[in-house]
């Protein structure tokens, strides 16, 4: 029997309904079996599958001497880091207490941040600092270092009686607090482990809810202090600088002071990222690499490490000895600067400023106590870089600007004898005596500019001081790079003054015609950075060129290639603010500097000379200047020794400058020992890394 349209329909429908019902009954079943009889198998493998991204940190480049020798480098670490886990309070905290006992037993350092000590209670930071520390914590500022500690006791309950492990527990539990973290933001606990701790933490991983180590680079100082003040510090980065480097994040270290802080951008390198599979209560099940790190670029200074370290420990010694009363008398000398310096380049070979500091210590975060010694009245300022940011008086190291003006314009000439009486009385409202005269009561007699620089007379450069008058005498100050920053790549240069009627209106003051005898003689408002005095001098031996201070030789990246001259040269100008002015030529009389020359030549190589005792024996001629500087304290003198070798064809220039140093010639033996390692150095003694790649080639 033949079925109908309608028939054959229903049947469709009835099929088609039958097989709707049996696969929603599959589907229940499967999701019965899922959630129900494997949920719990199911559940434990999706948490063993939760993924987390980790940094890896890009190896900083290193800082090189010319001869590349790394002054700072990268050294492969393990830093320990915690993320937040589904934990209470007393797991997290009986966790924390076993990590850093762990730490403690290898002696493993930690981030402390806390201000507070136990035993006795007491706070590790000044009045000021706690009443910050207790504003931002929510704490009254009456509470006492225990109150404090209690309170905060309370807040992360913290049950142990034990204060030390209470304090121990407290500590990460501030950084915690402090910083934050999430499931997916470690907070650093530590930034530098050893291979014991390492070894503990990945065997009793289950013990440490959330710990991670990662492994990286840490910043290493090859030695110790050396060139501190040129290369700077890394440090941990903070809240504000977090805000203005969006690329870090809060476990970095950043450049803070010095080459490490100027080249940053360079040095920092490219981050990696890491992929962690970790279950709900913290452990570790998996890890694997994303994308890796790409090392930092290399920065190659122009100074060299074996001098660098002889002027360090020659101006150290030196100033132990005029304190010691080695040279005669006693001075309470305490700190001091020296520049070496390439009289034709310009390129810094060496850079020294006493006191000075470590700077591996700020790497993982300098400790309380060091960092209050450091900056302790004591201490006299070791962050301070004096051959860039301190100015003093050059006192006759100037008279070489003062001789050549005179002798440029004609005030003077060559052969022209003046005659020192004494006391110079040809200015009504200052009338001073040469020091001669004051030691032995009579003047030099007649002397020419050459003769009056070797015997440094303070008579005959009166005389060519009231001759020039002041707006020239200032004018050929500043076209010898005096009063003017040199552009050195580092931050904190400070420009000096010229001595100018300007100066003086500036200040409120009337000049006279006696302040231009006293400027004549390098004194007055005249105060210039010792790195200032290193281009003057440099000027005055490579026979008038100007030239382009600088300390970088150049910037090398990963794969060896050279960053151009003029990309350095505009991100610098960019990074400091200031552009350096194009050199100026000069075009003074070579007879002139010749004379001028001659005179330096007689203070170290003549009798008579003011220097002579101290090079009369010495293999290599130089050309120098001494000066002792007034400083408006009494009793106080700054000691200057300013010079370049060898005479006939000049190759550096040194500047040694000692805060109450009493007498310049005191500062020969200083000038005298670099000297003698720099042309020793280049004949047989040259030290290099044979492993380092070749340094930059320095564009003409």
């Amino acid at each position: 029997m033949k079925r109908t349209r309608t028939e054959k329909d229903k049947l469709r429908f009835n099929i088609i309904s039958a097989g709707v019902y049996i696969i929603g009954i599959i589907l229940l079943v499967q999701l019965f079996n899922l959630q129900i009889v494997k949920g719990k198998e199911y559940r434990e493998q999706s948490n063993t599958r939760l993924s987390r991204e980790s940094t890896l940190q890009a190896a900083r480049g290193d800082i090189l001497d010319q001869s590349g020798n790394k002054l700072a480098t990268t050294k492969s670490g393990y830093s320990l880091e915690l993320y937040k886990t589904k934990i209470d309070n007393t797991t997290l905290n009986n966790a924390l207490l076993k990590i850093v006992n762990v730490l403690e037993e290898n002696s493993d350092t930690y981030v402390n941040d806390l201000p507070i000590k136990v035993e006795p209670f007491e706070f590790t930071i000044d009045e000021n600092a706690q009443i910050r520390w207790k504003e931002q914590n929510n704490i009254d500022k009456e509470k006492t270092a225990e109150e404090c500690f209690y309170i905060l006791k309370n807040k992360y309950k913290i049950n142990n009686e034990n204060v030390q492990e209470a304090i121990k527990i407290m500590t990460l539990r501030y950084t915690i607090s402090k910083n934050g973290y999430s499931s997916t933001k470690t907070v650093q606990i530590s930034s530098n482990i050893g291979e014991k701790s390492v070894a503990i933490f990945n065997e009793r991983n289950s013990d440490f809810p959330g710990l991670t180590i990662k492994t990286g680079a840490v910043r290493n100082y090859i030695s110790g202090s050396l060139a501190s003040h040129i290369l700077g510090y890394v440090g941990r980065i903070d809240e504000n600088e977090l805000k203005n480097n969006t690329e870090y994040s809060l476990n970095d270290r950043i450049g803070k002071t010095g080459i490490e802080y100027i080249f940053e951008p360079y040095l920092k390198g490219k981050n990696g990222t890491k992929q962690i599979d970790m279950a709900v209560d913290g452990s570790i099940t998996g890890e694997y690499i994303v994308e890796e790190a790409t090392a930092g670029n290399n920065v190659i200074l122009t100074i060299d490490a074996n001098l660098q370290q002889v002027t360090e420990k020659a101006l150290k010694d030196n100033i132990s000895k005029i304190r010691s009363g080695g040279y005669g008398t006693a001075y309470s000398a305490d700190a001091g600067a020296v520049v070496v310096m390439n009289v034709k380049s310009g390129e810094v070979l060496a850079m020294a400023s006493y006191p000075d500091f470590e700077p591996q210590l700020f790497v993982d975060g300098i400790s309380t106590a060091k960092y209050n010694e450091y900056i302790s009245e004591e201490a006299n300022s070791p962050f301070l870089n004096r051959t860039i940011a301190s100015v003093y008086a050059p006192g006759s190291t100037f008279k070489m600007v003062t001789a050549l003006a005179a002798l440029e314009t004609g005030a003077i000439k060559t052969t022209e004898k003046v005659n020192d009486v004494g006391v110079y009385r040809y200015s009504s409202d200052y009338q001073p005596k040469c020091w001669i005269y004051r030691s032995y009561g009579r003047g030099h007699g007649y002397l020419n500019v050459t003769d009056a620089i070797k015997h440094s007379c303070n008579y005959f450069f009166y005389e060519c001081g009231n001759r020039l008058g002041i707006d020239t005498l200032s004018r050929y100050a500043k076209a010898l790079g005096l009063g003017s920053k040199t552009g050195v790549e580092l931050l904190g240069e400070v420009e000096g003054t010229v001595s100018s009627k300007e100066t003086s209106k500036s200040k409120g003051e009337t000049f006279t015609g006696g302040n231009t005898l006293q400027a004549a003689i390098g004194q007055h408002d005249n105060s210039f950075t010792p790195i200032e005095m290193a281009k003057y001098i440099s000027i005055i031996a490579n026979g008038g060129n100007n030239i382009d201070v600088t300390i970088i030789k150049g910037i090398m990246d990963v794969n060896g290639n050279n960053i151009s001259d003029e990309e350095i040269k505009e991100f610098v100008k960019n990074r400091l603010g200031i552009e350096k002015d194009k050199p100026i030529e000069l075009d003074f009389n070579k007879t002139n500097l010749n004379a001028i020359l001659e005179g330096m030549r007689g203070v170290t190589s003549e009798s008579g000379g003011t220097a002579y005792s101290y090079f009369k024996d010495f293999n290599i001629e130089i050309g120098g200047k001494t000066g002792s500087a007034q400083t408006g304290i009494e009793g106080k003198t700054n000691a200057w020794f300013v010079g370049f070798a060898p005479f006939d064809n000049p190759e550096i220039a040194v500047i040694v400058m000692i805060e109450n140093g009493g007498s310049g010639s005191y500062n020969c033996e200083v000038a005298r020992n670099i000297i003698a390692e720099y042309f020793g150095m280049n004949a047989n003694k040259v030290t290099e890394d044979m492993m380092a790649k070749p340094t930059v080639q320095i564009q003409n």
